[in-house]
């Protein structure tokens, strides 16, 4: 069965590689058609909504016998794969460890060029552990939230920001050696998608929000973007007197320069209080802004 699925998976991912270079993460997607399909062997699989989002979306593959194996292993190539797709990796660096023409080289330059590949041995047939699942995680979100807890491994990091499932019940929370299995791997995919989705989305709030800032007559006015039901959009001034004035969704303010500090300008995602962006002006009256996200070492859903 490994057998099997190595050579079916390099198939797959020959595909997606060549439909790849077409550009964007959109894409990456082998068949659209696949994702409307019977579920055949994930239908009752608790990672089920996963995989069907991942197929969706274009950054997750099934087989070409129409099956996912939910649970097997997933192999690094597969996993780099994904990430390259998620990101929407396009440029390239050069990866002397995979000769030319290896089936996998075009895949591994761009995760090269994306620093996902940063300590990793390369082997695109290696079935991965939790903690090497865990590092790629880390590397290819390193620009987007930063670095993990420094007193973590990355299995545990990964488990504590909620993005990982900690190992059954009876066994130590965080095992690092425990295989990462296929359907597993959706699970933690589709929080990649999202949370790239949601950055993406505050950026465009936040970009809305600047440009309706204006200081007149001594007064900063502007106005927080309405964005939609998903997001809580707030802008928070902090006065002398170390007070609080926010403004909410599609709200207008008019405040004098000469009473506030400092502007906070943040997207709350609304389901998990996971942030979309939290942007700082601190130098008022010039407008410039610093962009400070929630970092990896604050557990997910932290306040």
């Amino acid at each position: 069965m490994r057998s099997l699925l190595k050579a079916l998976w390099t198939s797959v991912l020959l595909v997606g590689i060549t439909i790849g270079q077409m550009g964007g993460s959109q894409g990456w997607i082998v068949n659209k058609a696949d994702a409307a399909q019977p579920v055949s062997d994930y239908a009752g699989h608790p990672a089920k909504e996963a995989i069907v989002f991942g197929l969706q979306k274009g950054y997750i593959w099934k087989y070409p016998d129409g099956k996912f194996y939910p649970d097997q292993s997933i192999v690094q190539a597969q996993f780099v794969a994904s990430l390259v797709a998620i990101r929407g990796v396009k440029e390239k660096d050069p990866v002397t460890e995979l000769p030319a023409g290896h089936w996998a080289k075009e895949t591994y330059e761009r995760a090269q060029k994306a620093g996902i590949l940063a300590d990793v041995k390369i082997d695109p047939n290696k079935q991965l552990t939790k903690e090497e699942a865990a590092l790629l995680v880390f590397n290819a979100w390193k620009p987007l939230r930063g670095g993990k807890n420094p007193n973590l491994t990355n299995t545990g990091a990964l488990i504590t920001w909620g993005w990982m499932k900690p190992a059954p019940s009876g066994q130590p929370k965080f095992r690092e050696d425990l295989p990462m299995l296929r359907g597993d791997a959706a699970n933690i995919l589709r929080f990649l998608w999202q949370d790239k989705w949601q950055l993406e989305l505050g950026a465009k709030y936040a970009d809305e929000f600047h440009k309706s800032l204006k200081v007149v007559n001594g007064k900063i006015v502007g106005k927080v973007p309405k964005g939609d039901g998903n997001f809580m959009i707030r802008a928070m001034f902090v006065t002398k007197q170390s007070g609080r004035e926010g403004f909410l969704n599609n709200q207008s303010f008019n405040i004098l320069l000469n009473n506030v500090s400092s502007l906070a300008f943040t997207v709350i995602n609304n389901n998990d209080s996971t942030d979309a962006g939290i942007y700082m002006y601190t130098k008022l009256p010039d407008l410039e802004r610093s962009f400070n996200p929630q970092r990896f070492h604050i557990p997910r859903g932290a306040k």
